[in-house]
């Protein structure tokens, strides 16, 4: 197969995922980059009709090759070493493998050790180059999103709290098997590109089997729900907005975001893709104006700028306010809450993990099949 063709056909696999990558001439210039084109025609040999962390094993991924199974095994452990595939153990004990999906490793593995490297650096401008706002748009255009934003617990009533404890980042680190701290892979290559971000970098929370695979990778450190409890603190201190896996169960890990340097955020802040195209948010502010005192910290501290002071107290913009409830944690008369959408009273998010990206992949495939 010459180096063109190879690339192309990568390309062309990579798409297919259920968290697929978007075809464009800056992803082929990564692929050339980090592939080379042996290592490329393995990966064309590993499935793509599979859910983000999903590994298969060596035996499947033979079927599709002429190769030795000595020489096939080194390069895909190379690629796992490389941050390219995902690995982890199947059902009966062997070391499985699976192609990295945008959000669960792709960029992100570059980037979660947060060592400033000359490769890293290279990564980090043709990622920059290649999630542009027509691609992340694209990668996160179904029907279904993969990520929600989770509030702060201030911002939401006792009631709400009761009825709805799936949105509490504390019920997200209590329902965790195992927890790993990683930095942030936004802010780390926002930096690289000589930028500036006041926000701190060791925020990113991976959850069980993610936990897993960043801590045998040497990218990630073990943390207990303690001090999981401690980040989400200290990031609601520092203005960071949560968001999670779009699901009730099995969340595999949690991002601190800020509107600066955020692949998401920061996107919806400067008005360059919707906010329900890229993300679900369930909730939206609503203030009491007799109890507001009008002083305008909400307005400075609102990540994606929703607010804004005019006479009387501040207007929000309820087609960008991506209800994350930190304009409450600066209100110094408790005038502000959370309320949940109108239009999406009665949508919860998917029940497990698992459920979610069986839908959002099914999604894909008749799309892709239309």
């Amino acid at each position: 197969m010459d180096e063109q063709n190879v690339y192309q056909k990568l390309a062309g696999h990579l798409s297919c995922l259920g968290m697929g990558y978007p075809t464009t001439e800056a992803l082929l210039e990564i692929l050339r980059e980090t592939f080379s084109e042996l290592e490329a025609e393995v990966a064309l040999a590993i499935p793509t009709k599979m859910i983000p962390l999903s590994p298969v094993s060596l035996d499947d991924i033979l079927k599709g090759l002429n190769l030795p199974r000595e020489k096939v095994t080194d390069i895909l452990d190379g690629l796992v070493v490389k941050g390219l595939l995902f690995s982890g153990v199947l059902e009966n004990g062997e070391k499985g493998y699976a192609l990295q999906q945008v959000g669960f490793g792709f960029p992100q593995t570059f980037f979660w050790k947060g060592e400033d490297t000359p490769q890293a650096r290279k990564m980090a401008k043709l990622i920059a180059k290649y999630f542009n706002r027509q691609v992340t748009a694209s990668a996160y255009s179904g029907q279904t999103k993969p990520f929600r934003y989770i509030p702060v617990n201030q911002s939401l009533t006792p009631e709400l709290q009761a009825v709805y404890p799936l949105h509490m980042m504390e019920q997200v680190i209590e329902k965790a098997g195992r927890i790993a701290l990683s930095h942030c892979p936004c802010r780390v290559s926002y930096k690289m590109l000589g930028r500036e971000c006041p926000h701190p970098d060791e925020v990113c929370m991976k959850f069980d089997e993610m936990a897993d695979y960043v801590i045998d990778r040497g990218i990630g450190r073990v943390i207990s729900k303690e001090e999981a409890r401690e980040v989400i603190r200290k990031t609601e201190e520092a203005g960071l907005v949560h968001f999670v896996d779009n699901a009730e169960n099995g969340i595999k890990h949690n991002c601190n975001c800020c509107g600066c340097a955020c692949w998401n955020v920061g996107n919806i802040r400067r008005r360059k893709i919707p906010r329900d195209v890229i993300m679900a948010t369930y909730f939206l502010r609503s203030t009491n104006e007799d109890q507001c005192a009008q002083c305008g910290a909400c307005v400075d501290i609102c990540p994606v700028d929703a607010l804004r002071m005019e006479e009387g107290p501040p207007i929000v913009d309820n087609e960008w306010c991506i209800g994350c409830g930190l304009c409450a944690t600066v209100c110094p008369t408790d005038s502000v809450r959370l309320q949940l959408r109108a239009d999406r009273s009665a949508d919860l998010p998917e029940v497990t993990w698992t459920s979610l990206h069986r839908r959002i992949l099914k999604e894909k495939t008749t799309d892709h099949d239309q």
